[in-house]
């Protein structure tokens, strides 16, 4: 399982020809780990020794794989918190060790998984020389994202701080990254068809997101959502459904008959954020599926200033922060797909 993940698509054919794929320079492997990963400081356990670093990475929506290793012993050290970006590797091949909780640390072999949420907790790793990883770059935001709109509430630290091995041997998580990995289509390094590619990230942070509550002992089926009062919950159901109009929080309160100041410290309290923020989000959401649902000749400014949007500028920051692109290259990957 996972042998030729990045090598081949599902039909065989050879993916990333012509590109660089394998170094003994340090400059370009860590290069690579900075755009792949994140900022971050390597250096042989040997010294003088030069890396033989396999290096390969594609995208599924905002979710980076790689096929890497660096060829020779390495620590691996000073993962930029900034980034707000969570790691999950999974040794193909050799060994790779990584701490745990407290002065404790786990090898990974074949077969074994281990997360780590590099925004929330530090973080370093020493491989063997002889690993070959399958790496998945997560953004943080694309989890809380996803753990709201299935669960309705973002866990807390408590859930992000905790380093995790799980899906030790052949599991069913090794099993979907063999199935996302054979949808890569060789012919434009990128699944052709967006909802698919949306599906597969999806699927994937609720995979990752369900092992990672099982082992931090946290039951999001009876999480903040059952907690929440009735008005959080409805609010949210209405910033939701109203998303397009672009309501004011002042607005959403008046509908519940409650002032906005019971609102925001509502969700602060049961959500962990501001209801201004699940707003943003909601209309971000909206726009994007408005985007991937254009009619032909449409463009991105006419499209957001229906949904509410003046300063295309400053949405644009918003909506790469979120899903990892711009709203032209949304719409362009559906121009893509119809043509």
């Amino acid at each position: 399982m996972l042998e030729t993940a990045l090598l081949h698509d599902g039909q065989g054919q050879p993916l990333l020809q012509g590109r660089l794929n394998d170094s003994r320079d340090w400059a370009v492997v860590n290069d690579f780990c900075a755009r792949a990963y994140m900022p971050l400081t390597s250096r042989p356990l040997t010294h003088g020794l030069d890396p033989r670093a396999t290096m390969r990475m594609l995208k599924i929506g905002q979710i980076t794989f790689s096929r890497f290793c660096f060829g020779t012993p390495t620590r691996a050290d000073e993962f930029d918190p900034d980034s707000g970006n969570i790691i999950v590797v999974n040794t193909l091949r050799g060994s790779v060790r990584h701490p745990l909780g407290g002065n404790d640390a786990f090898d990974t072999r074949p077969g074994d998984s281990y997360v780590v949420d590099c925004s929330r907790t530090d973080y370093w790793n020493i491989a063997d020389g002889h690993d070959l990883q399958l790496n998945l770059t997560i953004p943080h935001r694309l989890m809380e994202d996803t753990a709201l709109r299935w669960y309705g509430f973002v866990p807390g630290d408590e859930l992000w701080r905790k380093r995790m091995v799980f899906g030790v041997g052949q599991s069913a998580w090794l099993s979907l990254l063999d199935y996302a990995t054979r949808s890569l289509d060789a012919r434009r390094d990128a699944i052709p068809n967006p909802l698919i590619e949306r599906r597969v990230e999806e699927t994937i942070c609720l995979e990752l997101l369900r092992n990672w509550a099982e082992c931090a002992d946290l039951n999001l089926e009876a999480g903040a959502r059952a907690a929440a009062p009735h008005y959080v919950r409805e609010a949210e159901r209405l910033m939701t459904a109203q998303a397009t109009e672009a309501p004011g929080i002042l607005q959403i309160a008046a509908q519940l008959g409650i002032s906005a100041r019971t609102l925001s410290e509502g969700f602060r309290r049961f959500r962990g954020f501001s209801p201004h923020e699940f707003l943003s989000r909601a209309r971000l959401q909206a726009l994007q599926q408005a985007l991937v649902a254009a009619r032909p000749g449409q463009t991105v400014s006419q499209i957001a200033t229906a949904h509410g949007y003046v300063n295309l500028g400053a949405l644009a920051v918003k909506y790469r922060r979120q899903f990892g692109e711009s709203p032209g290259d949304t719409l362009a990957r559906r121009r893509r797909v119809i043509s």
